[in-house]
């Protein structure tokens, strides 16, 4: 019986070589990191959009602890492991890292992305709020580009979270 190729899910270290190749090879890496807790189409439309920005893509994770930090006790409600295998099985993802800080800012500093990509709520227009997203520094730093894509509000973890509450909570 034929078994599917492995999931392109990398440790840092294994993925900033993986990144090097793709520089020598003049490849266009386009990176960009979230929770991605129970994938819905506001990922799927973000990340197929982030990845029509160049040549490979790169999603970093956050984990578990990360996401508790910043989404409260009761997130993330399905584990990194798993979260980074569903975002991996995406044909417009090239590779997906894990990572344990608060922010991707050492993942930003570790793997250059000639394009760093998050949602349009991470700003104004086109003016970045880089108090609240430092990596977009790090990323100009390293030569990068950094691109906020526009964010479509009722597609959100959080909204659907609350709806299957409400459909189901009383069911207990």
């Amino acid at each position: 019986m034929d078994h599917p190729p492995p999931l392109p899910i990398y440790p840092l270290t294994e993925l900033a070589a993986l990144r090097a190749e793709w520089r020598a090879a003049d490849l266009k890496v386009v990176l960009t990191n979230g929770v991605f807790d129970l994938l819905h189409i506001g990922h799927v439309n973000y990340l197929t959009a982030a990845r029509e920005l160049g040549d490979r893509l790169i999603v970093a994770i956050n984990s578990d602890e990360s996401t508790q930090q910043l989404k409260g006790p009761l997130r993330p409600i399905v584990p990194a492991a798993e979260r980074a295998a569903i975002i991996a099985a995406l044909r417009c993802v090239d590779a997906v890292t894990i990572f344990a800080e608060r922010t991707a800012e050492a993942v930003v500093a570790a793997l250059a992305p000639d394009v760093y990509v998050k949602g349009g709520d991470y700003g104004h227009g086109a003016a970045i709020d880089e108090a609240r997203l430092p990596e977009a520094r790090i990323a100009r730093e390293r030569g990068g580009e950094v691109r906020l894509l526009p964010f479509h509000d009722g597609h959100a973890t959080t909204r659907l979270i609350e709806r299957i509450v409400a459909r189901y909570g009383s069911r207990g």
